[in-house]
C-alpha cells in the first residue's frame, strides 16, 4: 500500500499529535460573547486585523456569531504572514507538530492539495449540489482533492490581458470576443504588425515579464492548459509526461519567439503600458483599478487570454486565492463546515470586495455588486473567471512545481536554452520531492 510521508516546508510532520498536546478550549465567559450552551469554534486567518482584508474577516465572524447565537461561537485569531511569506505558515507547521490547530484555518488555494496530503486539513461535511453550485467552478475545483471537497474560498482572482484601446484602434487591431480568442499564431502576426508601429513610439507591442516567484506560473501556465496540457497528473503525483510534455514545450517555445523577435523588453520597464508605450499587458485584475485611479488618460480594455492553436474551448485562464478549510483536529466537522460556508459565502464575498477589492467567489455576490454589471472591464474579468477559470496544479509538491516552471521559463525564453533538456531536468527535481509521497 502506498505510504505518504507527511511533509511541509522541509519538516517531517507528525500524523498524530504528541501525547498531551491538545489545543486549549476556553470555558464560556472567558471569551467575550462566548456563552453557555454554545459550541466553541476557533479560526485562524493569515492577515493583520487592521487591514481591509482583516476587518472583512472580523465582520464575517461577527455576523456568523450573530446568526448562530446560542449554537456556535467562532473566535478569530489573526496570524499575519511576514515579508518572506512565513509567520502564518510557520505557526501552522509548528501546530501540526505539537498540536493545537484551530477548527478552521485559511489556506492559499494552490496549497490545498499539500495541506490535505499532509493531514493538516480534512474533507468538509457533505455539501448539497445546490450549495456547491453557488460557487464559481474554479473555487470548487481548487478545493477538491481526490474527489473530496476540502476548502472553499471567499475570494477568487484572475489575470487580465489588457490593451490600450486608442493604440489598438490607431494600429488597426480588432479585438476578438471572449469565446474566440487569438491563437498563438494569430497573436504573433499581430505583434509583428505592431512592432514598427511601437518602435516609432519608443515602445513595445507587449508589456510582459517573467518574474521570480509565484507570478510566472500564475500568469503563464494557461499557455500550457490551452494546448491541452497539464503540469502534473490528475492525482498530483506524477510530473514525467506532464511537466515535460510537448504541450509545455510548445508554450515555452512561444515565449522564446516573443523574446527573440523583440516584441517585449527582456529587462522590465516600469509603467511601460501605463505610459502608453505598449499596446498589450498581462497583469493581475488589480490593474483595472490602478489605471482608473492613476492613469485616466489610458482607455483600458480587457482582451481574451491568448490560446494555443490547438485550444478546444476548455477552461484555461488564471485563478486561485485564499480559502477556508477545516483542520484535521476539529472535533465537529459539521460545525467547522458551517463556519467555512459562512466565511466563503455570498455576504462575506460582497464584504471582501467592498472592503478589500478582492473578487468574490459566488455567482450571487458578483450579481449583487454593481461594478461587475456596469463596468465592461470588471465584467470581462468576471466572465473570464466564470467561464474559463482553471486552478493551478494540485499536488503536494506544488512549491517545487511553481519554482521549476519559473526557472524553465526564464532559462528558455530569456536564456535560449534547449527546452526539452530544461523540462526534463525540472522533472527530475520535482520527482525528488514526489518520492516522499509515492514510495511503496
Amino acid at each position: 500500500m502506498r505510504k505518504r510521508l507527511l511533509w511541509m516546508t522541509g519538516i517531517v510532520l507528525a500524523a498524530v499529535c504528541f501525547t498531551g498536546c491538545q489545543k486549549k478550549i476556553p470555558s464560556p465567559g472567558e471569551v467575550a460573547g462566548y456563552e453557555e450552551g454554545e459550541e466553541y469554534l476557533s479560526i485562524w486567518v493569515h492577515s493583520i486585523e487592521d487591514t481591509e482584508e482583516g476587518q472583512a474577516y472580523r465582520e464575517s465572524v461577527d455576523s456568523f456569531n450573530e446568526a448562530y447565537d446560542g449554537q456556535y461561537f467562532a473566535d478569530i485569531e489573526f496570524v499575519p504572514r511576514n515579508d518572506s511569506g512565513g509567520g502564518y505558515s510557520d505557526k501552522v507547521n509548528a501546530s501540526v507538530m505539537a498540536g493545537g490547530l484551530p477548527d478552521v484555518l485559511t489556506v492559499d488555494g494552490p496549497n490545498v492539495a499539500a495541506y490535505a496530503a499532509n493531514g493538516i486539513i480534512q474533507p468538509l461535511a457533505e455539501l448539497t449540489e445546490e450549495e456547491k453550485n453557488r460557487y464559481l467552478p474554479s473555487i470548487i475545483e481548487q478545493g477538491t482533492v481526490d474527489g473530496r471537497l476540502y476548502a472553499l474560498g471567499v475570494m477568487e482572482s484572475s489575470v487580465g490581458f489588457f490593451y490600450n484601446k486608442d493604440l489598438a484602434e490607431e494600429a488597426g487591431i480588432d479585438i476578438p470576443d471572449a469565446d474566440h480568442p487569438w491563437t498563438w499564431s494569430e497573436f504573433l502576426d499581430i505583434l509583428g504588425r505592431l512592432k514598427p508601429f511601437m518602435d516609432e513610439r519608443n515602445g513595445y507591442p507587449l508589456d510582459m515579464t517573467f518574474p521570480v516567484g509565484e507570478t510566472s506560473i500564475y500568469y503563464y501556465a494557461p499557455f500550457v492548459w490551452s494546448g491541452g496540457g497539464e503540469l502534473v497528473s490528475e492525482d498530483g503525483l506524477q510530473a514525467n509526461g506532464y511537466f515535460n510534455s510537448e504541450q509545455t514545450a510548445e508554450a515555452m517555445r512561444f515565449f522564446r519567439t516573443v523574446v527573440e523577435n523583440e516584441y517585449m523588453s527582456e529587462a522590465p520597464i516600469d509603467h511601460l503600458f501605463e505610459s502608453g508605450r505598449a499596446v498589450f499587458k498581462f497583469d493581475g485584475a488589480w490593474e483595472v483599478n490602478t489605471v482608473y485611479a492613476n492613469y485616466p488618460d489610458i482607455d483600458l480594455g480587457v482582451a481574451p487570454y491568448i490560446v494555443s492553436d490547438n485550444w478546444d474551448g476548455e477552461a484555461y485562464t488564471p485563478t486561485g486565492s485564499w480559502a477556508f478549510a477545516a483542520s484535521s483536529e476539529t472535533k465537529d466537522i459539521e460545525g467547522a463546515t458551517e463556519l467555512v460556508k459562512w466565511m466563503s459565502g455570498v455576504e462575506s464575498g460582497i464584504r471582501i470586495w467592498e472592503m478589500a477589492k478582492s473578487f468574490p467567489s459566488t455567482y450571487e455576490a458578483f450579481e449583487n455588486i454593481d461594478v461587475f454589471q456596469t463596468d465592461e472591464n470588471y465584467r470581462a474579468l468576471y466572465m473570464q473567471l466564470s467561464n474559463y477559470g482553471h486552478p493551478r496544479p494540485k499536488t503536494p509538491v506544488y512549491p517545487q512545481v511553481s519554482t521549476s516552471f519559473q526557472e524553465v521559463l526564464e532559462s528558455v525564453a530569456l536564456g535560449g536554452k534547449d527546452v526539452q533538456q530544461e523540462l526534463d531536468k525540472a522533472v527530475e527535481r520535482i520527482n525528488s520531492k514526489l518520492e516522499r509521497y509515492t514510495r511503496e
